[in-house]
């Protein structure tokens, strides 16, 4: 199974580095509709079978011109979502954002004890993703897009696949990066390519 994990396009809260994980979110810039209307383009030649999103409308409205483009619907899934910021929802200052990164980076690397202060756990927050990449796979998709959103994405490939925390940690992933795994839910996942790296 190849799974292409997709950072949702540009929005207001990425321009102003802020926390931005509760429903709905912010919707995307005029960049992010830009980045989402490149898709197609980017991934010209791919035979994808399916297209998943998380219930916050940033991941949606970057995944429509590519489902358009295939002639797939959307499915939505709230596991999909961004790990919760909790008690850091919309701070942007450098400490709270350390804070988080700091945190899902531990969890990546299999270190599940630090917390975000009312927010959710390490071990739901991976849970929730893989029951969602479970569900994909049983349906018999040989090729999945999933449009997420960054610090899931890096927490959950890091946790599951080949990428290194090092790697993850000094390999941002910019709004619309796309991270290609090979591999199934049974057994490893071997990374691809990384925003265009690897």
């Amino acid at each position: 199974m190849r799974l292409i994990l997709v950072r949702h396009g540009q929005t207001g809260s990425n321009i102003a580095s802020l926390l931005d994980t509760a429903h709905p979110g912010a919707d995307l810039s005029d960049l992010g509709r830009e980045q989402a209307a490149t898709l197609p383009a980017a991934l010209d030649g791919t035979l994808i079978d399916a297209i998943y999103a998380s219930t916050l409308v940033r991941t949606q409205q970057t995944a429509e011109p590519l489902a358009a483009a295939h002639g797939l619907t959307v499915q939505v899934r709230a596991g999909l979502c961004e790990i919760s910021a909790g008690n850091l929802e919309m701070l942007g200052d450098p400490e709270s954002l350390e804070s988080y990164l700091s945190t899902t980076l531990a969890w990546g690397a299999g270190d599940l004890s630090p917390a975000i202060p009312g927010g959710e756990p390490g071990d739901a927050a991976l849970a929730r993703f893989d029951e969602e990449i479970d569900e994909a796979a049983a349906s018999g998709a040989e090729t999945v897009v999933v449009v997420s959103h960054g610090i899931m994405i890096r927490t959950w490939a890091t946790a599951r696949s080949d990428v290194t925390t090092d790697f993850a940690a000094r390999s941002r992933l910019a709004n619309a990066d796309v991270v290609v795994l090979d591999g199934h839910p049974d057994g490893a996942w071997r990374a691809v390519s990384w925003g265009g790296a690897r």
